[in-house]
């Protein structure tokens, strides 16, 4: 499914403009790709709305016409709360095209903790096979076994581009035993100390 959105040439740009345009409930854009450049503006609940619906595929309805695009990036606010600004592309619905879906992990790997060493791959596919996120299951995933782009499964229809050698993640194991050694090494130290005739230092505003 598709999501048509509304729109509005917007023939003033800059940033008061733009603020202005905020506070209206509409957010500032750019549409590219073939053809020309277009600032345009959106309304706000009705992309948020949409994104809710996990769409990839946008159809702008423009002045005599509708565009398919997608997003290209998304710019937010400081506080990561609302989104200042879109950038669309124009893409052909039965032509590939490449886009960043984020890899969701699955489960808990055995002996250790999970480190994302990345989040996001780039997938190519038809627009409307575009997944809203690559799944995969960590739950037998050990020490030393490093997760792979090329072990991550893939939709039928959407090949994965980014460098299939590439490490997605991997298990660090949690070292306790570090900790006890430390521990014990600070003991032998203090038992040392009394052999010696020393002493321990008491802290500030002890008793004497």
């Amino acid at each position: 499914m598709t999501a048509t959105l509304a729109t509005a040439v917007r023939d003033q740009v800059g940033s008061r403009q733009a603020r202005l345009l905020r506070r209206q409930g509409k957010i500032p854009c750019t549409l590219e790709g073939d053809g020309a450049h277009v600032n345009i503006t959106i309304d706000e609940e009705e992309f948020l709305a949409a994104r809710r619906h996990h769409e990839h595929v946008f159809e702008l309805a423009m002045p005599g016409e509708k565009q398919s695009v997608m997003v290209r990036e998304l710019q937010w606010d400081a506080f990561g709360d609302c989104v200042i600004h879109v950038e669309f592309h124009r893409v052909d619905l039965s032509k590939e095209t490449e886009a960043e879906v984020p890899v969701e992990f699955e489960g808990h790997p055995k002996g250790g903790v999970l480190n994302h060493l990345m989040t996001h791959v780039t997938v190519a596919a038809v627009p409307a096979l575009i997944p809203d996120m690559i799944e995969v299951d960590v739950s037998e995933l050990e020490p030393g076994h490093p997760l792979l782009v090329s072990d991550l499964p893939c939709p039928e229809g959407v090949r994965i581009v980014s460098p299939g050698d590439a490490q997605v993640a991997v298990v660090n194991i949690v070292r306790a035993e570090a900790v006890v050694e430390e521990e014990a090494a600070d003991g032998e130290e203090g038992v040392a100390a009394e052999e010696a005739g020393e002493t321990p230092e008491k802290p500030e505003g002890g008793e004497s």
